[in-house]
């Protein structure tokens, strides 16, 4: 046989090589997925921004993933959600069966305790976006400020979460490198225990909430500027919020602007979904696509329309970069953010 005939046979023995492993693995994830039933770990208390879209999540996905598995919400709160990752990098089966959402600043916090937590973002892949997030520290109606300068000019008690978690670090921040008097309670299993507490009066203000929840169940909050709200993480000004500063604007100093800078970009993780290390290849492909079948299905985007539930999908791979480039923040700035946590 020829050099040239040898290879034809090669290249016509690799074509339908490949020709029958794609039914095969389509094949394989089908029936790995028939009859299982998939977890959605959502790593803050019922009722805040990430229970919604994990909730979500959870009604619809299975109709799009082979083998149709049944998917089930589960809460785990706990230190800002790095309790519930934390199970997912550690515990939890890796084999495409549990999924999570967790704070949108997890690459952050995990980055700053890389020498402690050996928890590591970059090998826990995204499945997907549901909608990129601005977090914004709020009181409530009938607030005593109005204005980011009120809480420079005196003390403000704020409720938070733990952890590294939007509703502590934002404050906690703008304190180090604004000037602001926050006095911040923590504790709270999520935003919608923090607006409990600040209705019942134990705390004057949320220390973040997501703005897209919160055109979900109180839009009047935002169009109507029912609320008064004192800053939003993020790294320009939200074209719904426009009167409130963003971020970077507030610090002080150069070092300040720096580390708001880094606290703010999580905004374009927002409420996403991910699974854990050492997932199949074949099935982290097919959960992929199936979440994006999803976001882009006529009949969920409807759906999603009529509860106002806004959609800005993202890939899995678009946030596995930037989950990367969190990882690789400035030493400094990782430094500085991680004393936040320790005062």
């Amino acid at each position: 046989m020829t050099p040239i005939r040898q290879l034809l046979v090669a290249a016509a023995t690799l074509s339908t090589a490949l020709a029958l492993a794609g039914p095969c693995a389509a094949d394989e994830v089908i029936d790995f997925y028939r009859g299982k039933t998939v977890r959605v770990i959502i790593g803050y208390g019922p009722g805040g921004g990430y229970d919604l879209y994990g909730r979500v999540t959870a009604e619809y996905l299975g109709r799009f993933i082979p083998g149709n598995p049944a998917v089930v919400p589960q809460n785990m709160p706990g230190a800002g959600s790095f309790a519930a990752a934390k199970y997912l990098y550690e515990a939890a089966p890796r084999d495409g069966t549990v999924l999570g959402i967790v704070a949108q600043t997890f690459p952050l916090d995990a980055a700053m305790k890389r020498d402690k937590e050996k928890v590591d973002p970059t090998e826990m892949p995204y499945i997907g976006r549901l909608t990129g997030n601005v977090d914004f520290g709020h009181g409530m109606p009938n607030a005593r400020f109005k204005t980011f300068e009120d809480a420079r000019a005196r003390e403000i008690v704020v409720g938070a979460t733990g952890g590294a978690s939007p509703a502590l670090l934002l404050p906690k921040a703008l304190n180090k490198y604004a000037g602001a008097k926050f006095k911040i309670i923590t504790g709270y299993a999520g935003s919608n225990e923090t607006m409990l507490a600040a209705e019942r009066g134990e705390v004057e203000m949320v220390g973040a909430n997501g703005l897209a929840s919160t055109m979900a169940r109180r839009p009047e909050w935002i169009t109507e500027r029912k609320v008064p709200i004192l800053y939003q993480a993020t790294l320009k000004r939200h074209p719904l919020l426009p009167h409130v500063p963003a971020l970077p604007e507030l610090g002080l100093t150069d070092e300040g602007r720096a580390v708001l800078t880094a606290i703010a970009s999580s905004a374009d993780i927002g409420r996403a979904i991910m699974t854990t290390p050492g997932v199949p290849k074949e099935r982290l492909a097919a959960l992929r696509k199936a979440f994006q079948q999803m976001l882009a299905d006529p009949d969920f985007l409807a759906k999603m329309k009529d509860r106002g539930i806004t959609i800005e999908p993202a890939t899995g791979e678009e946030l596995d970069e930037i989950a990367r480039q969190t990882m690789n923040t400035p030493k400094r700035i990782l430094e500085l953010t991680a004393e936040l946590l320790k005062e």
